[in-house]
């Protein structure tokens, strides 16, 4: 069964046991998280919400809490003696879907 799940500004198309990094969320590893489906189907039959479905949930266990690698930035003002060098790691959740439900 497949759903699509949005949380952090994104859309998701999961299915049970799938692993994946999403944008942060509360919570401690080992917790359960509900998201609110936006599609579930199985491709014979298929269920779109407007824009979410009302009582279909999609359970996910959080796995873990850490931040991808460093990623580099550069400003910089031409004739201005202006230049500067700045890094960002974003925080993300790796969870697994445990249950989808419609």
């Amino acid at each position: 069964m497949l759903a699509i799940i949005r949380t952090g500004g994104k859309q998701y198309l999961v299915t049970e046991g799938e692993k994946l990094k999403i944008e942060s969320v509360e919570g401690e590893a080992g917790a359960t998280v509900t998201f609110e489906a936006l599609y579930v189907g199985d491709g014979a039959e298929a269920t779109v919400g407007t824009p979410v479905l009302t009582g279909a949930k999609v359970e996910a266990k959080i796995l873990s809490q850490d931040r991808h690698d460093k990623v580099f930035g550069i400003k910089y003002k031409p004739k201005k003696r202006y230049k500067v060098k700045f890094g960002h790691r974003q925080a993300f959740t790796e969870v697994e879907i445990v249950k989808i439900s419609k």
